[in-house]
């Protein structure tokens, strides 16, 4: 159908691989438990957007660049590294508000743009995921498929979409934990801080990451 096989498959597949916690999750249930719900649904509408780039590079053949050019590589990894260390490394510090009030200990509150533009960035400046495309799409594929690309877009589209749904969730889920225990206040510091620390690792990781 369409130039792909076992759909029931593929989606089972996919949504086992989004429900594990990421750098994507975290960054949405920081945002989520800080701020509240819209803020993490909008986080992950973005990190969905980036998404969308590794789909498109996939479907146009550009992940094989970075599959096989160790140069092409490296830079993209690094650049995302180099993003990643630096938001999280601006949690830990407790990067604020900036009036250097009590609160300051807390992920800063953001216009809707930017926690868009930063779920965006988390996920299409990671080269891991464009491979990750590159790999586990055309198992999915027919080989006598009309349309090779248009088979890529297809379960790229459904993969994204399903993923959004569960980033969605865990961004209700944070927010309904935050608000349980009062949100906020040294619950929003704990997460903030944790978030950091996963997000300078994952940097970290990313940096010396193999393609």
């Amino acid at each position: 159908m369409l130039g792909v096989h076992d759909l029931t498959l593929f989606i089972i597949s996919g949504l086992l691989l989004n429900i594990t916690p990421g750098q994507d999750v975290a960054y949405i249930v920081s945002r989520s438990a800080a701020h509240g719900l819209r803020d993490g649904a909008v986080a992950a509408l973005g990190v969905g957007a980036g998404c969308f780039v590794h789909v498109f590079a996939a479907a146009l053949g550009l992940s094989a660049i970075l599959a096989t050019s160790a140069t092409a590589f490296l830079v993209v990894k690094l650049v995302g590294a180099a993003y990643l260390v630096w938001v999280g490394g601006a949690m830990l510090l407790g990067r604020g508000n900036g009036h250097g009030t009590a609160d300051s200990g807390r992920l800063a509150k953001a216009s809707g743009r930017k926690v868009f533009t930063q779920g965006f960035l988390t996920n299409a400046l990671n080269p891991k995921v464009a491979l990750f495309f590159l790999a586990f799409l055309p198992q999915f594929v027919s080989a006598d498929a009309g349309s090779k690309p248009m088979a890529f877009l297809l379960l790229g589209v459904i993969f994204t979409v399903n993923g959004t749904m569960i980033n969605l969730l865990w961004a209700w889920s944070a927010a309904r934990l935050s608000s349980m225990l009062g949100g906020g206040g040294r619950f929003s510091v704990w997460i903030k801080r944790a978030v950091g620390a996963l997000f300078v690792s994952f940097g970290i990781r990313l940096a010396f990451a193999q393609a």
